[in-house]
């Protein structure tokens, strides 16, 4: 194996606000198409109702949850670059 590698890329950065806002409403529409064909899907296959609801849920959390996260990070960077100097 070879010694002479190449540093790793850096950190993508996204706008985590706008993807978990995107697949929220994807699970969002997901339940609205399950609930508009509830009745003609099979009773075995009727859990995809619960799946979307779970879906939404979870969207609603982390849209409430990744802007907290998000400032609880640079206040942590700020304390650290204020420890530092």
């Amino acid at each position: 194996m070879p010694a002479d590698r190449r540093p790793a890329p850096p950190p993508l950065e996204a706008n985590d606000e706008l993807v978990t806002g995107l697949i929220t409403v994807g699970w969002a529409a997901a339940l609205v198409v399950v609930l508009v064909l509830r009745d003609q899907l099979p009773q075995a296959d009727r859990w995809w109702v619960w799946t979307c609801v779970a879906g939404v849920v979870m969207g609603l959390f982390g849209l409430w949850y990744v802007p907290r996260m998000k400032r609880a990070r640079q206040r942590a960077a700020r304390r650290q670059a204020a420890g530092k100097e």
